[in-house]
């Protein structure tokens, strides 16, 4: 089983903004500290908001952030929020099951077993669990380029007249 690289940058923002408990981050913030496709982060973070995981908040110190504390959300719940489903076999789709030995096989129960030990573990797994080591993250997390430096500074210029 693979998951799709939608719930992984899904799990990375998640944890992004786990790290940063309490405030709000901009999509292009995430978008450069990872490296990734801010497009690709702003579908997930729809789609999150809708699930209720994350809450935007629009305009000047606008962003998104956890909607609840990180220890209150757990990784299943985040996977079930992006992934479509976890169908391991056709079998475990019986509108396109065509396999003629699905009523005999073993395989089947063996699988869905695995993927509830699978589920077990991610539903004890809590979004700060992921981000104990915060330092180490965030040290590896490229640095955000100078032009938004230069313009947080500019904001807080601009702030103090």
């Amino acid at each position: 089983m693979k998951l799709t690289q939608y719930s992984d940058l899904g799990l990375r923002l998640l944890m992004y903004l786990a790290l940063r408990e309490g405030e709000s981050v901009t999509i292009q913030e995430a978008s450069d500290r990872f490296a990734i496709s801010k497009n690709h982060l702003v579908k997930i973070s729809h789609q999150l908001t809708k699930q209720g995981l994350i809450v935007s908040i629009r305009g000047r110190n606008g962003g998104v952030r956890l909607a609840r504390p990180p220890e209150r959300i757990n990784v299943e719940e985040v996977l079930r929020a992006t992934e479509e489903n976890f169908d391991l076999v056709e079998c475990f789709n019986a509108a396109q099951n065509r396999c003629v030995i699905s009523g005999e096989c073993k395989l089947s129960a063996v699988l869905d077993a695995a993927l509830a030990a699978f589920f077990k573990v991610l539903s004890a797994t809590s979004l700060a669990d992921l981000v104990t080591n915060s330092q180490a993250i965030d040290q590896n997390l490229l640095p955000l380029p100078k032009e938004i430096s230069i313009n947080f500074s500019a904001l807080s210029l601009l702030k103090g007249k």
